[in-house]
């Protein structure tokens, strides 16, 4: 899945028109085929992009369970928790993301989704998870 700009940006009016007609689209796609995990990645991401924010938690929600093991929906989960406030998931399924693999600890400290949360005692738990990676030789490729 494609990151998300480094700031999130005010959509024109046919962006937004757009956006409404592909998001149509694959709810419709959805609902015949709810497995169709492709689908489900871009509804998830064009729900964010629009601000609906909790459509899209719902998306991510249902993608980390076809996809437990995959760092990044466990990430765009997280990402979804802290664009909705609940930031003790954020932290849970930030864990999740790392647990699985994921090693963008640079997007992570800029993602404008996860604003909130660094805000958050959470984060900091988060940042030494990383310095406990990294120390050890485990953070991968950043």
């Amino acid at each position: 899945m494609t990151k998300k700009s480094k700031t999130r940006k005010g959509l024109t009016r046919q962006q937004k028109r757009d956006l409404d007609i592909e998001i149509g689209f694959l709810e419709g796609v959805v609902r015949r085929d709810p497995v169709y995990v492709e689908a489900l990645y871009v509804l998830g991401d064009n729900y964010t992009r629009r601000g609906k924010f909790h459509e899209g938690l719902r998306i991510d929600e249902s993608l980390a369970v076809l996809r437990p093991t995959d760092s990044v929906v466990h990430y765009n989960l997280a990402c979804s928790y802290s664009l909705t406030d609940q930031f003790d998931r954020t932290l849970e399924a930030l864990e999740n993301a790392i647990s699985c693999g994921y090693r963008d600890f640079k997007w992570l400290a800029e993602d404008p989704d996860l604003e909130g949360f660094r805000a958050q005692e959470g984060y900091v738990k988060i940042k030494r998870l990383i310095r406990i990676l990294k120390a050890n030789g485990k953070a991968g490729d950043e």
